[in-house]
């Protein structure tokens, strides 16, 4: 099965097999593949998905507080931008996990945010970007990544396996991000990730819906933690979605544009 790539994300993922072909002249796939054991024994993964089965278990929303400069659809959210004060803010604010983005070209990210965030507080961390390559995958546990995204709607199912299976041996997690029923689908099939996003924004169109998580939920296996990602901007969004027994949410937006983002979040997760 092959779902059909958004225009948006076919530019990003041409620009990202180019950037690939660049690092690896940079430095060779051997060298990361040393740096990823370093930082297994130095610097051993976290344990993202457990941190946020802990938050549900005990009743509380588990939440992935992000950490974004810019998006290309918004410009930069965030002018004043440190990633390890952020990262220090979320985690009094009560955040389960970070993420971080890594991208530069379209979200004016960076790898070094993602290892001055994990620093700076005691959180695991998602690497956020757009990963189509084993390259990537390395990369994220050489710069201490506790897990990574991998988005359907810009892999196949046998490549979604790959890096799954790749990620999971390294000691990460895996958020597998999926829009509809076909990129749910290839989800379910080709990985065996615990955690399942559903992105309630349409990367066709851009427009927001949460209706997109309810419509997907039930179709989603019990022994899954879902994700709700985008959209949630009020106390009223979340507490449709804890009625709607979805625990899990990835924010960032409403925090990045907030003066302190863990009093945001605070504010806004208090249901």
């Amino acid at each position: 099965m092959q779902v059909e790539t958004p225009t948006i994300l076919k530019k990003i993922v041409a620009r990202k097999f180019e950037e690939i072909t660049e690092r690896k002249a940079h430095t060779p796939y051997g060298n990361l593949e040393v740096a990823a054991s370093v930082a297994n024994v130095h610097n051993a993964p976290r344990g993202f998905a457990q941190a946020l089965r802990h938050q549900v278990a005990i009743g509380k929303a588990g939440v992935i507080a992000e950490i974004k400069k810019a998006s290309p659809s918004k410009g930069v959210l965030r002018e004043l931008f440190k990633p390890a004060d952020i990262a220090k803010s979320y985690e009094r604010g009560g955040a389960a996990c970070l993420s971080v983005l890594t991208d530069r070209d379209f979200f004016q990210g960076h790898e070094d945010f993602l290892v001055e965030a994990r620093s700076a507080c005691k959180l695991p961390v998602i690497r956020k970007d757009f990963i189509v390559d084993e390259y990537q995958v390395l990369e994220a546990r050489a710069i201490g990544a506790d897990c990574v995204l991998l988005i359907a709607a810009c892999l196949s199912g046998s490549k979604l396996r790959q890096l799954d299976n790749m990620a999971r041996e390294l000691g990460m997690d895996v958020l597998v991000e999926v829009h509809n029923r076909p990129e749910l689908e290839l989800a379910l099939e080709y990985t065996q990730t615990e955690l399942l996003g559903i992105n309630n924004r349409d990367l066709h169109t851009f427009d927001l819906s949460l209706e997109h998580t309810f419509e997907l939920m039930d179709s989603v296996p019990k022994d899954r933690l879902i994700v709700t990602e985008s959209g949630i901007h009020t106390s009223d969004d979340v507490a449709l979605m804890r009625q709607k027994n979805i625990h899990a949410f990835l924010v960032g937006e409403a925090f990045m544009r907030a003066e302190d983002p863990g009093k945001k979040l605070e504010e806004l997760f208090q249901y």
